[in-house]
């Protein structure tokens, strides 16, 4: 009988590696949210923090979201009215969406005078 002096770590590579790409597929999946928007691109761009934060968003068809619900600008409005204003804010705009509507809320967030906000880009390759 052959005796073994190594261990085979073919197969655990393998199955490393397998993990390693459902590990990066999911979290590529939570990065992005759910929400299907493409924002525009940028060649300055910061991580953004890892704390709590107010998430605003506008998709292509202009509908608002709050905390990845749809609000009309009223809704909005009421919503912003009960935060603290040292709320961080994060903004993610489709790129397709008229420049007119981001203005819209993004007075609405002054009037309030809320100067935590981040504007979400994607980095320019």
């Amino acid at each position: 009988m052959k005796r073994f002096d190594q261990i085979n770590v073919i197969p655990f590579i393998d199955i490393m590696l397998v993990l390693l790409a459902i590990v990066l597929t999911t979290a590529t999946f939570i990065s992005q949210g759910r929400l299907d928007i493409n924002v525009p691109r940028a060649s300055s761009q910061q991580a953004v923090a890892e704390i709590e934060q107010i998430d605003l968003a506008i998709d292509q068809n202009l509908v608002i979201y709050y905390q990845q619900n749809p609000v009309s600008i009223v809704e909005l409005e009421r919503h912003i009215d009960d935060l603290d204003r040292e709320s961080k804010i994060s903004f993610r705009v489709d790129q397709l969406v008229p420049f007119q509507n981001f203005i819209e809320v993004l007075d609405l967030l002054k009037q309030q005078d809320f100067e935590r906000l981040s504007i979400i880009t994607q980095k320019q390759p």
